[in-house]
């Protein structure tokens, strides 16, 4: 048996242990509600992915256990319900707000899936697959379980990030600028750099 780690083995256990932990923190909130949406969002996150897998959208070169598994398991259920669980927990409580709070959210994952696939073998692209539909599907996904959540947990269980914090000037404002602008400015560098 191989016991050498590459960077990619490593990153893995990393993200399925920091998802774990934090989400277990989450869940202590309510084990009833959020361990429902973090067990649905780990099924439909890994019914999705399989399926993408499947129709051959993207691959996953490098996995914990490639004799199992055709996807990263442990890291899709996981991270994806560890944000699932973090989205709902904190995003503001009227629609208008939720939009630039998830703008943040889904922009830093685009971020940590655009760095795997330029500088590890985590993920591929192969047929007909680009950045604009994995982005495209962040959206969904994540909006869906807004909603799911909104119908599961409870807002006594939830801890919305006040709308007054995303006036102009305040600290969601500006923490939320900085991560959607130079996220922005970041994929425009990457389609000009992999466009030549």
């Amino acid at each position: 048996m191989d016991l050498r780690w590459s960077k990619e083995h490593i990153l893995l256990v990393v993200i399925s242990l920091i998802s774990l932990i934090i989400s277990f923190l989450l869940i202590r909130k309510n084990w009833r509600e959020y361990g429902l949406l973090y067990l649905l969002s780990a099924i439909a996150g890994a019914a999705i992915c399989y399926l993408f897998v499947e129709f051959k959208f993207y691959s996953y070169p490098v996995r914990l256990f490639p004799a199992l598994s055709i996807m990263p398991v442990t890291a899709i259920t996981t991270f994806f319900p560890f944000y699932v669980l973090i989205g709902v927990r904190f995003s503001p409580r009227r629609w208008p707000w939720k939009i630039p709070f998830y703008w943040g959210l889904i922009h830093l994952g685009m971020l940590g899936e655009t760095y795997a696939l330029n500088y590890t073998n985590l993920i591929r692209y192969d047929f007909k697959w680009d950045t604009w539909d994995s982005y495209t599907w962040w959206w969904i996904y994540f909006l869906i379980f807004e909603w799911i959540g909104g119908r599961i947990v409870s807002p006594e269980n939830r801890n919305p990030i006040a709308a007054k914090s995303f006036y102009y000037g305040r600290w969601a404002w500006t923490v939320f600028h900085v991560i959607v602008i130079s996220t922005i400015f970041l994929a425009g560098y990457y389609l000009g750099h992999s466009s030549k």
